[in-house]
């Protein structure tokens, strides 16, 4: 389509409204324009604060300040997210004791591992708790179930608060798999909630093994709560490469990118 500057943004206001978010790939295919011209199109929208940029697009201000509920995430790049999930669960092993955070990213890993042998699971997801049960009810699943419990946040189907600190300080796993709400090269990784940030600190002190599971709408964005720095992590695995100007800074702090297939 033919369009003048000012109808091209009214057009991706638009499209935020319906959607939520913009990707760049498909903003450049709609409008026909380069994607140098709609990177312009987004840093003017975001200096009159109409939206946030985020890697790979933008979102509503809004929507990048706070957290969405459970129920609204697991409709937000889900088939991303499936694909994270099914490449994190082929890092773990036969005899792994793994944390599963929360979140819609890290629930498809639970599909995948359940057939690994002598596992132990500790989780404060609810949702992810409950599938697990289901798996071994059905005789799918014949590992250890630990739920890290303490005050239930209804909305984000989870359990944070000191209790669920307290708990996680009796384990040490193999492996942890943290869902993030922002990550960058110099804030590392941060959250919304500052006890789920909290309690995603303990768990990473006490695993052998820290893997960020991120889609890339989570890249360059830094929110309220600092969980950890970037070297504190050894995998991250998104639905894309590694930001090219993060290459050098991942090898220096020895962290390996992982993207899905």
């Amino acid at each position: 389509m033919s369009l003048i500057g000012e109808e091209r943004k009214a057009y991706i206001l638009q499209q935020l409204n319906l959607e939520g978010k913009v990707r760049t790939y498909d903003l450049v295919n709609e409008l026909k324009v380069s994607s140098e011209t709609i990177r312009k199109y987004l840093e003017e929208l975001e200096a009159d604060n109409k939206l946030k940029r985020v890697y790979g697009g933008a979102m509503k201000p809004d929507e990048a300040r706070e957290e969405p509920a459970y129920l609204k995430r697991e409709a937000i790049n889900s088939e991303e997210k499936r694909r994270i999930g099914l490449a994190a669960a082929t890092l773990v092993e036969d005899g792994d004791a793994i944390f599963i955070d929360d979140g819609t990213t890290t629930l498809p890993m639970i599909d995948s591992i359940v057939g690994r042998k002598n596992m132990t699971v500790l989780t404060i997801c609810v949702a992810g708790m409950c599938k697990l049960i289901d798996y071994a009810n059905r005789g799918l699943f014949g590992g250890k179930i630990y739920f890290i419990g303490g005050e239930i946040d209804a909305s984000q189907s989870r359990s944070t608060g000191t209790v669920a600190v307290q708990m996680a300080e009796l384990f040490y796993v193999d492996k942890a798999f943290i869902s993030v709400d922002g990550l960058t090269v110099e804030r590392g990784l941060t959250g919304f909630d500052t006890p789920r940030g909290m309690l995603a600190r303990k768990i990473i002190e006490h695993a052998k093994q820290t893997v960020v599971v991120a889609d890339k709408t989570k890249f360059g964005q830094a929110q309220l709560f600092k969980i950890a720095d970037l070297q504190d992590i050894d995998l991250v695995v998104s639905d894309v490469p590694a930001p090219p100007e993060w290459k050098a800074a991942l090898k220096a702090k020895q962290v390996t990118w992982i993207e899905a297939e």
